[in-house]
């Protein structure tokens, strides 16, 4: 059985990993499923750095998108046990993984997820040159999917 990678990006509410909270997370299956969430009831406008507030919260579209945590976690289990087996990948491990464990809560992630993020295939900046990435986690995911596919097909 063929193991799908699938691109991770979120945004969060500060860089600082101890304090930091979930604000979006996407995952893109190239050429696949997407899944994308807003979450409503972790994070306000307090909680955010000057650069999220003014970059990241513009580009939500909570009416559409939100969701709780609660229907957010559901939905992403339900979303990677239908893949059958996955690799997740991020650029940036440090960050997003934490917050997918998290959104995945106390159970984990399925046992069809690899443990661990793979690696990713490329050197972003050695490989895109177009404008600043959006800072909206699915467009950036779809970004990063489109990126390492190009440079490394499965």
């Amino acid at each position: 059985m063929t193991t799908h990678r699938v691109y991770l990006d979120t945004e969060f509410t500060t860089l600082n990993r101890y304090r930091a909270q979930l604000i979006s997370l996407a995952l893109v299956v190239p050429g696949g499923p997407e899944f994308y969430v807003e979450l409503t009831d972790t994070w306000s406008a307090e909680d955010c750095s000057p650069f999220v507030i003014d970059t990241v919260l513009p580009l939500l579209d909570r009416a559409r998108y939100g969701r709780t945590t609660d229907q957010s976690r559901a939905e992403l289990l339900a979303f990677l046990q239908a893949l059958g087996p996955v690799e997740v990948i991020t650029d940036a491990p440090d960050h997003d993984w934490p917050l997918l464990l998290w959104l995945a809560g106390p159970t984990g992630l399925p046992a069809n997820v690899q443990p661990e993020p793979g690696h990713l295939p490329i050197d972003l900046n050695a490989t895109y040159s177009g404008d600043e990435p959006p800072h909206h986690a699915l467009q950036d995911a779809r970004l990063l999917a489109a990126l390492a596919e190009k440079t490394n097909p499965a």
